[in-house]
């Protein structure tokens, strides 16, 4: 509250035109504007997941004592000020757009307290349910490897040991289909390192801004110039390690120290 209120009386002249004077006092008895912090924010303007809301004030005629601002918690210290400079901009005539601009934007980037990092939980997706997409055209026998993908996650579907239960598989010829994504391609190089036979990477949300994903959404799979026999060995490797197993000894035991032949073998039995 102190750092929103000093930033305002210290640009009062530069954006508002009028001197600004706060006095933050958390046991006022006739309070000019109660500040509210609580889990969810009430109504506002028909706005969707609003991180605060204030009455826009351009007018002492609107002015009933207290006016009161709402602010979400569970945010970090730098988004909770800024959440709350911004509402206190509304209430001192400014809109959504008025400068300062990258303050008063109606979006903006504000960021969590710190989360647990999808590395670091059992299971790093939002559903259990998702939505496969296999763009084949680079596959040598394409038949055989769509049969292959099918194996690997048949055996996720059929609660592989160790591994997250109840997960399901849905195969679409539209990748823009689902909030949650597997993507099962072909290629001749490796996006990720010379020599290597499959990559993978998944996408998701950062939403504490520690630029490490807390949830995945997507995740992509590439096959690089593989035997159609061992395409399933690869996508059920990289899924196991997307589902929270990535150190090898975690994973279901056909992923642990795997030959050639067993990766070309039929291991989902």
């Amino acid at each position: 509250m102190n750092e929103a209120t000093t930033f305002w009386e210290a640009n009062d002249a530069r954006y508002l035109g009028s001197e600004i004077d706060y006095e933050v006092d958390a046991d006022a008895r006739n309070p000019d504007l109660v500040v509210r912090f609580s889990d969810d924010i009430p109504e506002c303007s028909g706005q969707v997941d609003a991180v605060g809301c204030a009455p826009y004030i351009t007018d002492e005629r609107q002015i009933d004592r207290p006016m009161t601002a709402h602010i979400r918690t569970g945010f970090s210290d730098d988004s909770t000020a800024e959440i709350i400079e911004h509402e206190l901009g509304h209430t001192l005539g400014l809109a959504h757009g008025d400068e300062p601009a990258e303050l008063m934007d109606a979006t903006g980037m504000v960021y969590t307290l710190p989360r647990t990092n999808a590395t670091e939980k059992a299971f790093p997706w939002a559903d259990s349910h998702f939505t496969v997409y296999m763009n084949d055209s680079g596959a040598a026998d394409p038949d055989a490897a769509r049969e292959q993908v099918h194996h690997a996650f048949d055996y996720y579907d059929d609660d592989a040991p160790g591994m997250p239960d109840n997960l399901t598989f849905t195969y679409v010829d539209d990748p823009e289909k689902a909030d949650i994504r597997l993507h099962v391609s072909f290629g001749e190089t490796s996006p990720c390192a010379a020599g290597a036979d499959s990559f993978a990477a998944a996408s998701g949300y950062d939403p504490d801004g520690d630029k490490a994903l807390e949830t995945y959404d997507t995740l992509g799979i590439v096959l690089v110039d593989l035997d159609s026999d061992a395409v399933g060995w690869h996508v059920g490797y990289w899924t196991a390690h997307y589902l929270g197993a990535e150190d090898d000894e975690d994973k279901p035991e056909p992923f642990r120290n795997a030959t050639y032949s067993d990766r070309r073998s039929e291991w989902w039995e």
